[in-house]
């Protein structure tokens, strides 16, 4: 599956994604476990919301992070990962 500019996803169902505060990250969790997420993926993942498309998530990032060269690959590398993982849904 490659990700597209347009895709829209959400985080899969029985997922949950939220700061832990005992960790001091964020986090998703499901009915097999948790699994604990770097600060960029994290912040990827923050922006997944059911609504908003790939397109939208990098021109966040990157306005927030305007100092990371090719923040682009990385987010597209995370949200993949993420599908690979099962941790995501495509909602279009």
């Amino acid at each position: 599956m490659s990700v597209q500019q347009t895709d829209i996803y959400a985080i899969a169902l029985h997922h949950r994604f939220q700061w832990e505060e005992a960790q001091d990250c964020y986090v998703i969790l499901f009915p097999e476990g948790m699994v604990k997420l770097n600060g960029g993926a994290g912040e990827v993942l923050n922006q997944i919301d059911g609504q908003r498309t790939v397109a939208d998530i990098v021109t966040t990032l990157k306005a927030k992070f305007s100092d990371v060269p090719d923040l682009e690959s990385d987010i597209i590398g995370m949200i993949d990962l993420a599908l690979e993982k099962a941790w995501l849904r495509q909602v279009n």
